[in-house]
């Protein structure tokens, strides 16, 4: 029950003023060392042992003087590290580009997002392990990998970062996704005991997807407009 009142008080509670910086706020950051420009160049974010927030961004960008990837760690507001990234630590497929303008969820809403759908899924947690990135069709996706206390895996989310759909769980729901469940419910599932337990599965997904939709609508924060809000 304590992560609920943690997902109520973030949504009562201004992002910034947050112990720990958001994605938003650290590639802020990166906007205001490399200029407005290196945001639109941003391959991936990546975030760990987050409480919700993790201490420290990691962002791999495209080198604006066509030199590769470089790899920036930011903390407590400023650049802690630059450095050169190899391709294969982009995590985008082919190393594309995040389409910022195309970003309506900080990490604070895909937080947000992510603990209410642990919650229908009856999973707990103590922190959670962000990726911003593109998809196989350069949609930017959050995904978000929770873990126990001890630090283990217990489910990874992915969330559409335009619309805050949830697209998929690994270690929920049996690795149900919103393509198992439209079909099962447009041709049915037929009949008996493992289709019944399948039933309620996917129901249960179908469920936490439509649950994130209004989740969504409450923590939903265009990139764009916090930039230019500067």
């Amino acid at each position: 029950m304590w992560r609920i009142g943690v997902v109520l008080l973030l949504l009562a509670t201004p992002v910034w003023a947050e112990e720990n910086a958001t994605a938003y706020e650290a590639l802020r950051v990166v906007g205001r060392e490399f200029g407005r420009d290196a945001v639109h160049q941003i391959v991936s974010i990546t975030g760990t042992k987050g409480d919700p927030q993790p201490e420290k961004w990691k962002i791999i960008v495209e080198d604006p003087q066509g030199r590769g990837l470089r790899e920036l760690d930011v903390a407590d507001g400023k650049i802690d590290s630059d450095d050169t990234a190899n391709r294969d630590v982009a995590g985008s497929p082919e190393g594309a580009a995040i389409d910022v303008s195309r970003l309506n969820l900080d990490s604070s809403g895909a937080y947000a997002v992510a603990s209410h759908t642990a919650e229908v899924s009856h999973t707990s947690f103590a922190t959670a392990d962000y990726t911003l990135r593109t998809d196989d069709r350069g949609e930017p996706i959050w995904i978000v990998t929770l873990r126990s206390r001890s630090s283990h895996p217990v489910g990874t989310i992915y969330i559409g970062a335009t619309r805050g759909t949830v697209r998929r769980t690994e270690g929920m729901f049996a690795g149900a996704t919103m393509e198992d469940v439209e079909g099962d419910y447009d041709q049915g599932e037929g009949t008996g005991v493992i289709s019944n337990a399948k039933r309620k599965i996917k129901h249960s997904f179908y469920k936490a997807q439509e649950e994130a939709r209004g989740m969504f609508e409450r923590v939903k924060r265009s990139f764009s407009d916090f930039i230019n809000r500067e």
